[in-house]
Formats: C-alpha cells, sequence, structure tokens
C-alpha cells in the first residue's frame, strides 16, 4: 500500500531545499526502522511505500512528523482514464457510505504525456460518480483528488498534517517543562520551527509528588513522538526552594524560583549544547509574566530566552493542547513545585539590579550546583519506552 502526503513551508525554500527534504525523510526514516517501508520525495510530495502489517506505524508516523500539511492513504492505478475512473468510483462509494453527498474532483497532470489535461480528468472521472453523489465544486462534502505523476495516485485528502519544518534544521533548545498546559505547547511550536529541544523539570519532593513527576514524563513522551528523540532532565529542587523560603523576600520569592531555574538551565543549555532556553510564558498570564519580571528572568540568562506563547490567550493555547493530545495529563490535580510556597501578594514590577541583590544575600549558588549534579535523566523515542539514566 502507499500514503501521500503533501509537503508544506520547505518548498518555499531557495537553492537549499534538498537539505530540508533530506532531513525530512531522515526523520520519516526514523519513525518506520524495521518496517521495511520505503520513502521517496518527489515534486512536493512525500511517498511511503509499506506492506499492510506496517500500515498502524506509517500512519503514526504522518500524524506526528512535523513538515507535512497532510497526508492520505491513496490507490495507485495505471495512467489510463479507464483505470482512474474505476479507482475514482471506487474512494467516492467509500465517502457516500460515510455519509457525503456532494463531491468534486480535483486533478493534477504532471506528466505532460498523458491525453487529457487536467479539467479533462475531472470531466471524465466524474461521470460514474454523478449516479452516487452530486457534484459541488463550490462546497463539496469530499474532494477526490487525482494526481497523474510518474505513477497515478487516487485519494481523499481528509488527514490534518503538522505544519512547520523538518525537526533538526533548526538548532536545539532547552524547554523548561512543567506539569501545566504551557510549556508543552511552547515545546512543540518550537519542534514545528524545526528545532531540536531537551526539556528540564524541577521536581521538589516531597513537596511536589511522584505522580507529579510521572506526569511530566508522560508529558515529554507526547512531545517526543513530534520530536523523535528527547531528553527530560528531573532537577532536585527542593533544598533550592526551602532556601528561597528561608531568605528571600516573600512577595519576591516566585521571582527568585524563576531567577534559580535560570541559573541551572545555564548550566544545562551548556552541557547539551541548546543554542537557547525555550518557556511556556505569556505576557500578563500570571504575576510572574508581566514584561518588568520576565525582563528580570532574562537578565539571569546567558543564552537567547524564547517565549512562543508570548502573544497567545488561554484558549490559543488549550486549543494546541488538545491538538498534541497534552490536555488530559496536563489538568491533572497534581502541582509542580511552582505553585509552591506561592506568595499572596507576588512583586509584579521587579527590577534587575534588585533581583541581583535579593539573589546574592540568597547564598545559593552551592545548592544550584548540586541540584544540577544530583539530575535524573529520562531519555524518550517516539517509537520506544522511556529509559532512565544517569548521564547522556
Amino acid at each position: 500500500m502507499t500514503y501521500l502526503a503533501k509537503i508544506g513551508e520547505l518548498t518555499l525554500k531557495g537553492s537549499n531545499i534538498q537539505e530540508f527534504e533530506n532531513l525530512l525523510k531522515h526523520n520519516a526514516a526514523e519513525y518506520l526502522k524495521g518496517t521495511g517501508s520505503q520513502i521517496a520525495l518527489r515534486a512536493g510530495r512525500l511517498y511511503i511505500d509499506c506492506d499492510e502489517s506496517a500500515a498502524e506505524k506509517v500512519e503514526f508516523a504522518l500524524q506526528h512528523l512535523i513538515g507535512i500539511t497532510g497526508w492520505a492513504k491513496a490507490t495507485v492505478c495505471e495512467k489510463t482514464i479507464e483505470d482512474i475512473s474505476r479507482a475514482v468510483f471506487e474512494l467516492a462509494k467509500i465517502e457516500a457510505d460515510k455519509g457525503c453527498k456532494t463531491f468534486k474532483i480535483d486533478a493534477r497532470r504532471s506528466d505532460k504525456s498523458f491525453p487529457l489535461n487536467s479539467y479533462q480528468i475531472n470531466c471524465e472521472a466524474a461521470g460514474d460518480v454523478e449516479s452516487i453523489m452530486k457534484v459541488d465544486v463550490h462546497h463539496p462534502d469530499t474532494i477526490i483528488y487525482v494526481e497523474v505523476r510518474e505513477r497515478c495516485f487516487v485519494y481523499v485528502d481528509s488527514n490534518v498534517g503538522c505544519r512547520g519544518l523538518p525537526v533538526g534544521c533548526s538548532g536545539k533548545g532547552l524547554l523548561l517543562l512543567s506539569g501545566g498546559l504551557d510549556s508543552p505547547v511552547a515545546g512543540y511550536r518550537m519542534l514545528r520551527r524545526g528545532m531540536k529541544i531537551e526539556c528540564c523539570y524541577f521536581h521538589s519532593y516531597p513537596y511536589t509528588s511522584e505522580e507529579a513527576k510521572q506526569k511530566v514524563v508522560t508529558l515529554a513522551q507526547k512531545l517526543a513522538y513530534y520530536g523523535i528523540k528527547l531528553y527530560l532532565n528531573v532537577i532536585p529542587f527542593t533544598d533550592v526552594q526551602m532556601r528561597i523560603k528561608e531568605k528571600a523576600p516573600e512577595n519576591w520569592s516566585t521571582l527568585m524560583l524563576r531567577v534559580c531555574m535560570m541559573k541551572v538551565a545555564n548550566k544545562l543549555a551548556s552541557r547539551c549544547n541548546a543554542k537557547c532556553i525555550i518557556t511556556g510564558e505569556s505576557v500578563g498570564q500570571v504575576a510572574s509574566q508581566t514584561i518588568e519580571n520576565m525582563t528580570v528572568t532574562e537578565h539571569f540568562a546567558t543564552r537567547p530566552l524564547l517565549r512562543p506563547l508570548c502573544g497567545m490567550d488561554k484558549e490559543e493555547i488549550i486549543k494546541d493542547s488538545y491538538f498534541i493530545d497534552t490536555y488530559e495529563t496536563s489538568i491533572l490535580p497534581y502541582e509542580d513545585c511552582c505553585v509552591l510556597f506561592s506568595p499572596r501578594h507576588p512583586v509584579l514590577r521587579g527590577k534587575p539590579e534588585e533581583a541581583e541583590e535579593i539573589y546574592n544575600s540568597l547564598e545559593v549558588d552551592d545548592l544550584i550546583e548540586q541540584s544540577y549534579r544530583n539530575r535524573e535523566i529520562v531519555k524518550l523515542t517516539a517509537t520506544g519506552e522511556p529509559e532512565w539514566k544517569t548521564e547522556q
């Protein structure tokens, strides 16, 4: 059987387009190791030929492969109008059984040696279908596509793809991953820009439970479905957080927690060669995400700090979380360390100079180093089980 996927943004690339195409094929092959599937990319289409036994894995790959706008299982037929019409009619019967009452045929003739042009193919192939559905070229219930290339493909493009650039073409970023709604969506959005990601989670046992940690592992696994492979670093942060509670002014405790997280993130980004740090912050969403407080956090970062959700509201973020299947996990009632010891009246407009002074008074550098060195690491892949490691 054959699957066809439409290539999206990378078709706009110039002389280096082949690099993007090769990476997309490589990523598809990573999903399909051991299946015997054949992968080809020609003229804006990705083709996967596979045995029926591999169909489930191929469909999983196409659901998560970033860089395609849509995909479908295609019927491959001979390049004659008789075979094309037959294939169109068989597919139309399936669509009619699903409740479709109107149709349109969209034919494209890349092989100019084929005797009929696109309009003529549309007309000829529609003949038998009109006995079971009506033609509606403006608002059809279903569109049946015919592509006459080196082979002839007939399909219904009913599956939405993951738009963006192939993962791996934009370097690597470190995602600060919590158990909430925002950070997994932020990670997904950077994956769509072609960035590989590594994840960092701050765990304050016993104030945050083992269930909270497992929740984040599950979220990281769902990101790995799109990122193919990633590492989750679990940072034990209890001692750091207790030091903040003891020494920091109460209204600064949340912002100092963000500062200390950034200090660890700097170390980890250097270790894993991440070129930037990614957070799920959105302007004005909570007290630590005012422009002034975000400036304080960024002041302590040694790499660019990317906030892909910066201009999004909660409804937009929730919509994305449904798409990547993280919503139900994110709303599980296990709190992460960000909500522990939250002050009743947090500072809203912190200043970097004041933050520097407070941070220095904490004398927390040794605890941060200890937390970094005692991290646990989980290797997560799109197709395998989580693997706990002591070092990458």
